[in-house]
């Protein structure tokens, strides 16, 4: 029994085996005969792309890219031709077999028109990058940005002479500095906008290494795309060849991209293989479909609804007489009464104005208030004079003591006797204003 099973899968190892040299063979048969070296990167495929299709592609920038597989990489070149170094990346992409797109600038191929045709002679796509690469072309005035769009493409068509059909549909925009105005005159005229799925910063003044370094690094966080190169820096000449190197020995692919034409249609591909990370079928997706022209069934209107059909129905509401062409009726006011409309009030109800008795008081006011004891301690010593002893005087403490002798002598009415005003002393007041105050003084029995 495990003979039989390890022989089964012997046989079906050796059937897959057979069928991956035979799809292999078949998917790079150009490659093989077109290129004198074995051990070369070569070009995988050709992709052949409808550019009215899809207008606009590029992560970097737009939903859409082109539809590559896993490890499936579009080269292209930015800003040439400049020969001394445009015919470098030529010789170091003819090494390795490899097809690319260069985005030409119009006064380079006006002034360099033998090196549009050598990159065209090298089996690459021709496209444009306007006339003379502003770096802010997204605030130029449209009829500026129209100019460079199309002064461009005259020049490198011009430049390719009784070869400008060769020239591809294919733009770019100097910088990526898109606007909405530039994109809808370019879908206009029927091209497509390049963006891009990576750089490698080539522009900048960094060392040959880093150039490398960053395509490496970003194509394996992107697993595919289209990586932007320029083709007029000496950095990237010195960083390609490790860069093609790699990229073989990583098994990542070239793929060329061309447009399509009447004799080459585009190649099939799902509308999702236009994203760089399509969704999957079991993933609802992030944007909602757009909703048609929306067509209504009818225009009429509809009925007013009734006062009867609310919620608190009323069928009192309706009760009160409406004047003609009144339309809708009203609703009843609320039932609380008016300042004007106050009921009358009935003698009988109304209760008695107190009497003067009742706030009187027996003993009489005065004295009244005097049994309430307030002492204001003044921490002097006063004479107090007693109904008692009214001529004589003693000496008393305001505070505790007074309040011991009017407990001793609760038959004893209290009696508030004012002290001999003190004399008149000057102070000062938080103003440094010397005032003079009267102090008096008050105790209690």
């Amino acid at each position: 029994m495990a003979g039989n099973v390890g022989g089964g899968i012997r046989v079906r190892h050796f059937a897959a085996l057979m069928l991956g040299l035979a799809f292999g063979g078949a998917a790079q048969p150009a490659m093989s005969a077109n290129c004198p070296r074995p051990d070369a990167l070569g070009t995988s495929r050709t992709l052949v792309v409808d550019a009215k299709q899809h207008p606009l592609i590029g992560s970097m920038q737009y939903r859409e890219t082109l539809p590559l597989n896993d490890g499936e990489v579009v080269l292209t070149f930015d800003d040439g031709p400049l020969p001394k170094y445009t015919n470098q990346i030529l010789d170091i992409l003819a090494g390795q077999c490899v097809k690319a797109t260069f985005f030409l600038v119009g006064r380079q191929a006006q002034a360099n028109p033998e090196g549009v045709r050598k990159v065209l002679a090298g089996g690459h796509t021709i496209a444009s990058h306007s006339q003379s690469h502003p770096m802010a072309m997204h605030r130029l005035p449209i009829d500026r940005a129209k100019a460079e769009i199309d002064d461009g493409i005259a020049s490198v068509t011009a430049a390719l002479g009784d070869k400008s059909a060769a020239m591809s549909p294919f733009f770019r925009i100097p910088g990526l500095a898109r606007n909405d105005a530039i994109e809808e005159y370019t879908r206009q005229k029927g091209l497509q906008i390049w963006s891009a799925d990576f750089p490698a910063d080539d522009w900048r003044p960094v060392s040959s290494k880093r150039v490398y370094d960053l395509a490496l690094q970003r194509l394996a966080a992107k697993g595919k795309g289209i990586l932007l190169l320029h083709d007029i820096q000496p950095r990237t000449v010195a960083a390609l060849p490790k860069i093609l190197q790699d990229l073989k020995a990583r098994g990542y692919r070239i793929v060329h991209v061309v447009p399509a034409t009447a004799d080459n249609p585009a190649t099939p591909a799902d509308p999702q293989q236009w994203r760089l990370h399509p969704a999957p079928e079991l993933v609802a997706t992030s944007r909602w479909p757009k909703i048609p022209t929306f067509v209504f069934a009818q225009h009429a209107p509809l009925p007013v609804p009734l006062l009867t059909d609310s919620y608190w129905n009323d069928v009192n509401i309706l009760d009160r007489p409406q004047p003609r062409g009144a339309g809708i009726p009203l609703p009843r006011q609320a039932p609380w009464p008016r300042p004007g409309q106050l009921a009358s009030i009935d003698a009988a109800s109304v209760m008695p104005v107190p009497a003067a008795s009742v706030f009187a008081v027996e003993e009489g006011v005065q004295v009244a208030m005097l049994g309430v004891k307030t002492v204001r301690p003044t921490g002097r010593r006063v004479a107090v004079a007693t109904a008692e002893r009214p001529g004589k005087r003693a000496p008393a403490a305001i505070g505790s003591r007074a309040r011991q002798v009017g407990a001793a002598r609760p038959a004893r009415p209290a009696q508030t006797v004012r002290t001999a005003a003190p004399p008149k002393r000057p102070v000062h007041d938080k103003n440094n204003v010397k005032r003079t105050i009267w102090h008096d003084q008050q105790a209690t029995l």
